[in-house]
C-alpha cells in the first residue's frame, strides 16, 4: 500500500490490509503494465520491475509519482500478496525455482480478486440496515475465506467469475437495504458514462454509482454520503470538499486515483492520500 497513511478499518477488514514487508514483491513481478501516463516503462507479466530491489522493496517508493509510476500508488492487493507469500507458498520465494515462480504469479491475481470480495463482504456486515442479509453475507465470506486458505491448485481451479457474480448480488442487496432506508428519491447512475461530468455540489446521497465512469468528473462539494461506489472509476475525479462519509464500498485505490484536499470528508476505514 502506497501514497497515504494507513487507514483504520474495523473488524475483519484489518486482515485485508496490504503488508509489503511480508510479501515477495508479487505486484512488482506477477502483473504486467504498459508505458503510459500511469507507468514510465513497459513490463511483461512475470518479469520483475526494474525498480524492485533484492529485499523485495521498491527502490523509488517515496517518489513513485514523480518518476512516472502513478499506477503503483493506486494499486491495492487487499493483503493478497502476503497471503500468497506466507500461507499459500509457506514463505517460499518465486526466486527459488521457476515452477514456484509460475504458480505464484498465476495464483496472486486470483487471490487478489478473492481478497477484494472479502473486503466488500466485511464492509457489508458492518452495515446495520443490511441485517436481513447478514447471514447470507457471512456464509459467503466464510466460504471465500476458506478457499483462500487452500493450496495453489484449488485456487487456480476456482470459478472466480461465478463467485464474483454471486457476491455482487449479495452486495447489491446490502446496498439497496442501506440506501432505501434514506428519505427521498435516490439517483440511479449505475454504469453511467459520467466522464468529465459537471456534478459540483450535486446531491448524490444514497445514489447508485456502481460501475459508473466518473473519470475527471467534477464532484467538488458533492454529497456522496451512503452512495454505492463499488467499481466506480474515479480517476482524476475532483473530490475537493466532497462528503464521502458512509460511502458504500469505496476503496483506498479509488481514492488514490482521484483528486481531493483537506476538506474532503472520509470514513474511518479510508486514509487521505498524501498527494491531495
Amino acid at each position: 500500500m502506497t501514497d497515504q497513511q494507513r487507514p483504520v478499518p474495523t473488524g475483519r477488514r484489518l486482515d485485508l490490509l496490504a503488508d509489503c514487508s511480508a510479501c515477495f514483491g508479487l505486484c512488482c513481478v506477477a502483473l504486467p503494465f504498459a508505458k503510459s501516463a500511469d507507468f514510465a516503462a513497459n513490463k511483461s507479466a512475470g518479469t520483475p520491475c526494474r525498480n524492485l530491489q533484492a529485499d523485495y522493496r521498491c527502490g523509488i517508493h517515496p517518489a513513485l509519482r514523480e518518476r512516472g509510476y502513478q499506477g503503483c500508488t493506486v494499486f491495492d492487493c487487499f493483503g493478497a500478496g502476503q497471503k500468497v507469500s506466507q500461507h499459500t507458498f509457506e514463505g517460499r520465494s518465486w526466486r527459488e525455482d521457476r515452477e514456484t515462480a509460475r504458480q505464484m504469479f498465476e495464483t496472486f491475481p486470483v487471490m487478489r480478486q478473492l481478497h477484494e470480495l472479502l473486503w466488500y463482504l466485511a464492509e457489508a456486515l458492518e452495515l446495520p440496515k443490511a441485517k436481513p442479509v447478514h447471514a447470507e453475507l457471512r456464509r459467503a465470506l466464510d466460504g471465500i475465506e476458506q478457499l483462500t486458505r487452500r493450496d495453489a491448485a484449488a485456487l487456480l481451479a476456482a470459478d472466480v467469475p461465478a463467485i464474483r457474480a454471486d457476491t455482487s448480488e449479495l452486495l447489491l442487496k446490502a446496498s439497496e437495504l442501506t440506501r432505501n432506508a434514506l428519505p427521498g428519491k435516490k439517483r440511479n447512475h449505475r454504469g453511467a458514462d459520467l466522464i468529465g461530468a459537471r456534478l459540483r455540489g450535486a446531491d448524490l446521497r444514497g445514489a447508485n454509482l456502481r460501475g459508473a465512469y466518473l473519470i475527471a468528473a467534477d464532484l467538488s462539494g458533492a454529497d456522496l454520503r451512503d452512495a454505492d461506489l463499488i467499481g466506480a472509476d474515479l480517476r482524476d475525479a475532483d473530490l475537493r470538499g466532497a462528503d464521502l462519509t458512509g460511502a458504500l464500498f469505496l476503496t483506498q485505490s479509488q481514492l488514490n486515483a482521484a483528486k481531493g484536499d483537506s476538506t474532503t470528508l472520509l470514513g474511518a476505514a479510508l486514509a487521505r492520500p498524501a498527494h491531495w
